[in-house]
């Protein structure tokens, strides 16, 4: 474990609207340059690939909704299609999360696709799904890309037990293993064990952090702005308090954070992240909303895909809230956090491993 040194910062901008720091910022140093961090232990679950760690985390969705009502394999697993059979499909898709839009959106298209194609057998009509679902999720798929400005800032934010400290410790290693050097700003100065959660990543992966035991999030962040220009770092992760979107005066919190951001780097901040729980269902789109109301979302993070959740919200999402979906998390370890792909999503919903009849994206 790394000890703490801690240091009075002087100045940083003297300008009058530049906030004023708190007395004590501890900054807990990397071990060693990114590059040269070793890899943690390795975990049983590294050795199954991507795919299928994915197609495991959307077992909920594929094989068992809940209540004792099938998933798509037992639906699908029948011969004929009529309209009981397209019924039952659309109670499983709300009972998946997509949402009344989404799926009356797909069983419109279903409906047109077996009368115009003479569909005959249900196998059939899978295949057209997949292929109506890919057409939905592919605007999603737009990666961040991490270019035009150093320190490259990202602001994070997202309801407490999104697991949005969690991601962002992931992030910050997705980003090192794409060559980047990363700085944390520990912004949740409201949560009494966020700092701590987040300098234990920030030692797992040898990464800075800047933080305080106690004070304002925005002179925070603000000093993790400047040490990272100071120390020509590439990217710096912001994490900011939890907020029930309800709470308009906690939520406004956060929008001065953005706007303290903005004081330190005017083009800043250059990606606004909202961590999303997938078990929470159509309230991701109250939230995604909400938190675009105040901070601007350009991105989400879809976390918890594994366990009880249920798939279906990335539809639900595609069709009432299109913002992009930069990764999405299937488990705990630090790996388990991707880029999301469209067809990769949907090969894991509806495909075997190792075999795919979705049309390419």
């Amino acid at each position: 474990m790394f000890g703490f040194l801690k240091k009075t910062l002087k100045g940083g901008d003297k300008s009058p609207a530049a906030p004023t720091p708190a007395p004590e910022t501890v900054v807990v140093p990397a071990a060693a340059p990114a590059a040269s961090t070793p890899e943690p232990a390795p975990h049983p679950d590294k050795k199954r690939s991507w795919m299928d760690r994915l197609r495991s985390g959307l077992s909920r969705t594929r094989d068992q909704i809940g209540g004792g009502i099938g998933g798509l394999t037992s639906l699908f697993s029948r011969r004929k299609i009529d309209e009981e059979f397209l019924e039952e499909l659309e109670t499983t898709l709300l009972m998946a999360d997509c949402g009344v839009d989404a799926t009356q959106h797909l069983l419109k298209e279903l409906r047109l696709r077996w009368k115009r194609d003479k569909l005959e057998t249900t196998d059939q009509l899978q295949s057209a799904l997949a292929e109506g679902l890919l057409s939905i999720l592919a605007p999603l798929e737009q990666p961040l890309e991490i270019s035009g400005h150093r320190p490259y800032i990202i602001m994070i934010a997202g309801v407490n037990g999104s697991g949005k400290t969690t991601s962002i410790g992931k992030l910050a290693k997705h980003f090192q293993n794409e060559g980047k050097s990363v700085l944390l700003a520990a912004g949740d100065t409201f949560r009494a064990a966020a700092r701590e959660q987040l300098m234990t990543w920030g030692e797992r992966n040898g990464v800075a952090v800047i933080a305080q035991e106690s004070g304002d999030p925005g002179a925070v962040v603000f000093d993790a702005i400047n040490a990272a220009r100071a120390r020509n770092i590439d990217i710096v992760l912001a994490d900011t308090a939890g907020r029930l979107p309800t709470q308009l005066h906690l939520m406004e919190e956060i929008a001065k954070v953005r706007r303290v951001i903005q004081k330190a780097e005017p083009s800043g901040p250059h990606e606004v992240l909202l961590v999303l729980d997938a078990n929470i269902g159509q309230n991701a789109l109250q939230q995604v909303k909400a938190f675009d109301a105040a901070i601007g979302v350009t991105g989400l993070v879809l976390t918890k895909l594994d366990g009880t959740a249920k798939g279906g919200v990335v539809a639900a999402i595609a069709r009432q809230s299109p913002k992009p979906l930069r990764f999405i998390g299937v488990g705990e370890q630090i790996d388990d956090l991707q880029t999301f792909r469209a067809k990769e999503f949907v090969d894991a919903l509806f495909m075997p491993i190792g075999g795919s009849n979705t049309p390419q994206a």
